[in-house]
């Protein structure tokens, strides 16, 4: 049996937050000692093994959880989980290796690929399946059958421009899983309408208050209504480089004002970007 301060030493985790793990019944030792001292066997150092390997992917700890506290998994299919994950990591690192290695020769074509065929493949399969008989029929209207929408779909996705979009999706969401995680949930399609209605309601509010101080108490009110319901729909934690770029586009694109002055009225474009960057830039 090992004491909390012998696993840290051993894994380089903080006595602190190995308490922490065990606080959320994410961690917890197979026994105490007779002073009261946390004590774990070997069992347990495989678990928080398989925990670091997931935190290794930048998976939120109540998802961890979820995953460790699935009676339907069982260790070996864990351990598979987290064998294809890495698999995955690693493909990409070398990928970045061998960019950097091309570089290094003179060669200055970059390698964009974020997501790679059994990525897109993935993303495919779990947006078809959350789509309902209607909105399947929308494309196979358009290309003819799914079978050629999904041909249509991985060829786009594989392109240079689709990577380098992946990217910054990515970078909204945190990790390449986390992305690939929020294409899975079948609730996004049915929450739409209502998210949108909200959305428009909070935007008309914004808008009808055009010319206030984008800093004020009233206007930032209104910003947080609007930060729920981005993450809300998008199913992110945090939507800050989501509506940040979202804001620097409301300035700057001239067909994106156009748009939503068309809309919202001469003006409405610039007044929402400076109310959304006035939000997060203090956060």
């Amino acid at each position: 049996m090992m004491t909390v301060k012998e696993i840290s030493e051993l894994t380089g985790i903080s006595v602190r937050t190995l308490h922490y793990y065990d606080e959320i019944g994410l961690f917890t030792p197979t026994g105490k000692s007779e002073a009261g001292y946390r004590l774990y066997d070997d069992k347990a150092l495989e678990t928080l093994q398989q925990i670091l390997f997931f935190r290794e992917f930048g998976i939120p700890l109540k998802e961890i959880k979820a995953v460790m506290d699935n009676p339907d998994l069982d260790r070996d299919q864990i351990l598979q989980m987290q064998r294809k994950m890495l698999e995955t990591k690693k493909k990409r690192i070398e990928r970045l290796i061998s960019s950097i290695d091309d570089i290094l020769k003179g060669d200055t074509k970059m390698d964009f690929t974020v997501f790679d065929e059994t990525d897109i493949r993935t993303i495919y399969t779990d947006m078809v399946n959350n789509m309902n008989d209607e909105q399947k029929q929308i494309f196979i209207d358009r290309y003819g059958s799914m079978d050629a929408f999904e041909e249509h779909f991985l060829k786009s996705a594989a392109s240079e421009q689709a990577q380098k979009n992946f990217a910054k999706v990515v970078e909204w969401y945190g990790s390449k899983e986390a992305t690939i995680e929020a294409s899975k949930n079948p609730g996004r399609a049915e929450k739409f309408p209502e998210c949108q209605r909200r959305m428009d309601a909070v935007t008309r509010a914004l808008i009808d208050k055009k010319g206030r101080d984008v800093h004020s108490a009233e206007i930032q009110l209104l910003m947080r209504e609007y930060d729920l319901i981005y993450r809300e729909l998008f199913g992110m934690e945090d939507v800050t480089k989501l509506l940040l770029e979202t804001a620097h586009h409301y300035q700057t694109n001239t067909e994106l004002q156009k748009a939503t002055d068309s809309v919202w009225g001469s003006g409405a474009a610039e007044y929402l970007g400076k109310a959304i960057e006035a939000f997060y830039r203090k956060k």
